[in-house]
């Protein structure tokens, strides 16, 4: 990887790119860290950092950073625009008009200015919802309309502010925009996690640093285990009918059709944890229940980090997984366009025959890749029982499952892209 890294560095066109990229970047870092009025940061930290990983505040963490617990500028990050994204997605496929025209010439530039409107709407939506969370917990120094009004502004202008960054780094930089964020954002939590880090083993107990270190071989052997799973695939051997146009033979060779083991990416986890901790979030709404009661019993059985929050969590994680995939990915178009090139699948009639075999395939791949997200989800729950068992608290562990799976693939997938840029440059062709 630094090798490919060294190597990019000294082409000039991808050096400029590179450099482009970190710019952005860190003009988007120091949006971060931009306060906005009307709210007490520190106080909000401190809060923040004690409920977390109690409900659905540890995916925004998860998606926005250090940002989010401080209410910066950019503290929706790019929350906004992936949901917004995958509310057009769903969208494009349920309902025939946006299907038709994203099929369109420029349907694609069509699709990508709704979504930029329906992300000023959502931006809208979860800032009134942002300022509603943090007033109702007193982090508002003056509550009114006129604050909920600068509040609003402030989130929504960061949320468009950092569609416009990211679609810069598309045009002129390398890699993603999005997930570049992203990559920046899960990283920016490291240090906090290194401070409970170090303030547990600067108490010297033999415990305490035994825990740090297995911790950390375990770290190695799922960063190991999330890259394999990362690159796994499962290849459908695909042939090619010779074909005579004119004078000349066209096709006949042997390729084959590469089905990813976890092709849903992140989004069954995203889904499943919203679900998963809205018990969770409730209760942040009503701190004060009765102990023993109804609904403090059942806070109990459904809070983060108990027995049947993790069940649910791995279920809901393969159910969202297969239907993920069921919006995302069409065998039947897949086959059709294998017929209309004369393709086929060695043993199989093209149409229908192929299409089941292609559907039948993902059903087992999909299973698969759902169980290999489920436990990447569940991780940092195992963690801190076993932690807990000892007495011993390392914070919130906000590295968690899907934040490594996101950094493990988006730096694969920068990578990649990067080895592909070098291999162009250094092609030598018919002329050298």
């Amino acid at each position: 990887m630094f090798k490919t890294f060294v190597s990019a560095w000294k082409l000039p066109d991808i050096r400029k790119k590179l450099i482009y990229t970190l710019i952005v970047l860190l003009i988007y870092r120091i949006g971060c860290i931009i306060p906005v009025p009307f709210i007490d940061s520190a106080a909000l930290e401190s809060w923040f950092s004690n409920n977390a990983g109690t409900s659905i505040l540890q995916y925004f963490y998860t998606i926005a950073g250090d940002s989010f617990s401080k209410a910066t500028l950019f503290a929706l990050s790019v929350s906004p625009y992936i949901t917004s994204s995958i509310v057009m997605q769903l969208l494009t496929v349920a309902i025939p008009a946006l299907e038709r025209m994203a099929k369109e010439e420029n349907g694609k530039q069509k699709i990508d200015k709704i979504t930029r409107y329906v992300t000023v709407a959502l931006a809208a939506l979860m800032s009134y919802g942002y300022y509603a969370t943090i007033n109702a917990q007193g982090f508002v120094s003056e509550p009114g309309i006129f604050a909920c009004l600068v509040i609003m502004t402030c989130q929504i202008a960061g949320a468009s502010v950092i569609v416009w960054l990211a679609e810069k780094i598309n045009e002129n930089g390398f890699g993603q925009g999005i997930s570049m964020i992203l990559f920046v954002n899960i990283l920016s939590t490291l240090p906090t996690m290194a401070t409970a880090f170090v303030g547990q083993l600067s108490l010297g107990i033999w415990s305490t640093i035994i825990a740090f270190v297995a911790i950390i071989i375990f770290a190695v052997a799922v960063v190991t285990f999330v890259v394999f799973m990362t690159n796994s695939e499962r290849r459908i051997p695909v042939q090619y009918a010779k074909r005579v146009v004119g004078r000349k033979m066209y096709g006949g060779q042997s390729t084959f059709l590469p089905l990813k083991l976890n092709m849903t990416g992140v989004m069954p986890i995203i889904f499943a944890s919203t679900i998963a901790g809205l018990p969770a979030t409730l209760q942040l709404f009503f701190p004060n229940l009765k102990e023993g009661g109804f609904w403090a019993g059942f806070f109990n059985v459904f809070g983060y980090g108990s027995i049947v929050y993790g069940v649910l969590l791995f279920v809901l994680i393969i159910a969202f997984s297969y239907f993920y995939l069921a919006i995302s990915f069409n065998p039947v178009e897949v086959a059709n366009n294998l017929k209309k090139n004369g393709g086929f699948i060695p043993g199989l009639r093209p149409g229908k025959p192929t299409s089941d075999f292609i559907a039948n395939s993902l059903k087992k791949i999909t299973l698969i890749g759902g169980f290999f997200l489920g436990i990447i989800a569940i991780i940092p729950l195992l963690i801190n029982a076993v932690t807990n068992i000892f007495g011993i608290s390392f914070g919130a562990l906000s590295f968690g499952g899907t934040s490594l799976l996101i950094v493990v693939s988006v730096a694969l997938e920068t990578v990649r892209e990067l080895e592909t840029q070098i291999t162009m440059r250094h092609y030598k062709g018919f002329l050298e």
